[in-house]
């Protein structure tokens, strides 16, 4: 099992944009925010094989705790009574974290077989980010 951390307000993956004349390109955010993860990754583990075979993640997304949140607001989203329910998305953030890791952690995202995910708030925002190996207990995978 591997642990990464990415620091920061969670960001979701953002949908393709249309130039006029027809041209399709990623948003210049969330190719930054796949850099980013990419980075970390390479930091943190930059022998790593990637994994083959299904795997298991988990996502926890931590958002920071508005400003303007009373003290008593702060302790119950701290206590995990009040859900960060905005955007981004859950999903969102899950396809950016699966694309940028392709071909590092894992040989392509279609491996992740068991996917777990948690968005809370917290008071130092960033996702973290475990993956490991199911063992299946047979060598036959489908194809």
């Amino acid at each position: 099992m591997i642990t990464l951390i990415i620091p920061g307000k969670p960001l979701g993956k953002q949908r393709p944009r249309m130039t006029r004349g027809g041209h399709v390109y990623t948003p210049q955010q969330t190719v930054n925010y796949e850099v980013q993860i990419k980075e970390a990754f390479r930091a943190e583990y930059p022998d790593f094989v990637p994994m083959d075979g299904p795997v298991l993640m988990t996502v926890t997304a931590l958002f920071p705790i508005p400003k303007s949140a009373s003290k008593k607001k702060r302790f119950e989203m701290l206590a995990g009574r009040v859900w960060p329910t905005k955007k981004p998305d859950f999903d969102n953030i899950i396809k950016v974290v699966s694309d940028s890791l392709n071909g590092m952690a894992y040989d392509d995202d279609k491996q992740i077989v068991q996917l777990m995910g948690t968005k809370r708030y917290a008071e130092v925002p960033g996702i973290i980010i475990n993956i490991g190996p199911i063992n299946c207990g047979t060598e036959e995978q489908d194809e």
